[in-house]
């Protein structure tokens, strides 16, 4: 089943091609396989999911780029026709001359509507080439005003016009210090609405990404592109094809039906984070050797401590014990920063991937009370190495992540509305003060829920 995506704003659309572009250079990477058989089966599956095929024999992403300024989409369908391994449809692109100035109001409000009939008209044309549709992915920004604004009416449309079809908003956290004086009105904004009609939230934070980009990659004058391909190696390693269920003799076809199966079992917890090891550079690369059950330590450590990469984890964080009474143990919980999961989702690809153990994952002080392991639990694997990495081992969780980011923004956004600190540039496009205030309520009930794990 295919995956189509929808890149939108400037973010969206730059990350859309390196994820693009690195599915397609694993596509052509024969590294880590026991047979043929299995690598024609592998590639099969990779292209029914991201790509449709011209005449030519070239892929051509399954998407559709939609921005408010020609400039970056100009590029992304310049770089990756110059690639010469893949392409864009010239035909699948929305650009106009009049960008959204940072602002989700004129977006959401002025772009969406007006723009709405010709974008959705685009989708459907993709839709129609695919044989059977999984779902969307959408890829946005929640700081500016394109990414977010206008990315959260089109996921709205996206909801009404195929409310049979899965809906992924991969969203990236803006930088705690700020790219826009605006962008914690944008994301509570965004983020509240995306909630309504979204079936999962995959969230990366701008700031963990950099920090990945320096400590682990050891780049010194980090770009966007950089941090983009970064995020496009994280996102490769979930959506690229593994085998879904134990003993299964064919890939997976339902990527995004698996992806919810696995992590939202309740329609009121739907925030994903992930995590990925090893990284490092090319060069370190070279010189490194890992071991699966090194590997899976450390992956466990992040996530029971919250540790958004393999360096600097807090290895004093550890599940509290099974026979404390339940009172002490949510206030162990909260005292050690321990992080509860909903449901987590344990990809591996590489070599003897058929021999990891991966028990230390089923252990049910890691979960909610609500839900059995067997249920909270999932793997997918595959023996085939992924962008070079012999072993690699990626995190799919829904957990406590993001309450601090999440509260730490909307009390940002709420003491700028509170002194009604540019407000008026929201409501001159539509936005009413009660909007702002329902968004608000709408997160604060997303963060309460979330606490009570």
């Amino acid at each position: 089943m295919s995956v189509m995506a929808v890149q939108l704003g400037q973010c969206g659309n730059q990350i859309g091609y390196e994820l693009f572009d690195v599915i397609c250079s694993d596509l052509h990477n024969g590294s880590g396989l026991y047979c043929n058989r299995e690598n024609e089966s592998y590639q099969a599956a990779c292209k029914e999911r991201f790509f449709s095929e011209e005449a030519s024999g070239v892929p051509v992403a399954r998407a559709v780029l939609v921005d408010m300024e020609p400039k970056v989409i100009s590029q992304t369908l310049s770089m990756a026709e110059k690639s010469s391994r893949w392409k864009y449809d010239h035909q699948s692109q929305f650009s106009q001359k009049q960008g959204s100035g940072n602002n989700w109001a004129n977006g959401y409000c002025v772009h969406g509507p007006k723009h709405k009939e010709a974008i959705m008209e685009l989708v459907q044309r993709e839709v129609e080439k695919c044989d059977r549709l999984s779902g969307f992915l959408t890829i946005m920004s929640l700081a500016g005003g394109t990414g977010s604004g206008l990315g959260t009416y089109v996921t709205q449309c996206l909801r009404e016009e195929y409310p049979n079809s899965f809906l992924l908003n991969q969203v990236i956290w803006p930088y705690a210090t700020g790219e826009v004086i605006v962008q914690n009105y944008n994301s509570v904004l965004t983020l509240s609405h995306l909630y309504q009609s979204s079936d999962a939230l995959l969230v990366h934070e701008n700031d963990t990404i950099h920090k990945i980009c320096a400590q682990l990659m050891n780049i010194k004058q980090i770009s966007f592109q950089d941090i983009n391909k970064v995020l496009a190696h994280q996102l490769g390693s979930v959506f690229q094809p593994t085998y879904s269920t134990e003993g299964a003799s064919c890939y997976s076809r339902s990527p995004l039906g698996d992806l919810m199966e696995s992590l939202v079992p309740h329609v009121e917890f739907k925030v994903l984070g992930l995590r990925n090891i090893p990284q490092m550079s090319e060069n370190s690369l070279a010189y490194s050797s890992f071991t699966w059950p090194g590997l899976l330590k450390h992956l466990k450590q992040m996530l029971i401590a919250n540790a958004k990469m393999e360096e600097g984890i807090d290895w004093q964080v550890h599940s509290p014990s099974s026979w404390v009474p339940a009172a002490q143990k949510v206030s162990a919980i909260k005292e050690l920063n321990f992080n509860t999961s909903v449901a987590n989702l344990v990809v591996l690809r590489g070599k003897d991937v058929h021999t990891v153990g991966v028990d230390a994952f089923k252990d049910p002080l890691l979960y909610t009370s609500w839900l059995s392991p067997a249920d909270a639990f999932s793997i997918w694997t595959t023996p085939r190495i992924f962008n070079k990495y012999e072993k690699s081992a990626t995190l799919v969780s829904n957990s406590q992540f993001l309450l601090k980011p999440l509260d730490t923004i909307v009390k940002k956004a709420w003491n700028m509305f509170a002194s009604k600190a540019y407000v008026h540039q929201y409501t001159k496009f539509g936005i009413e003060e009660e909007d702002f205030l329902n968004s608000f309520t709408a997160l604060e009930q997303v963060i309460s829920i979330y606490l009570s794990l």
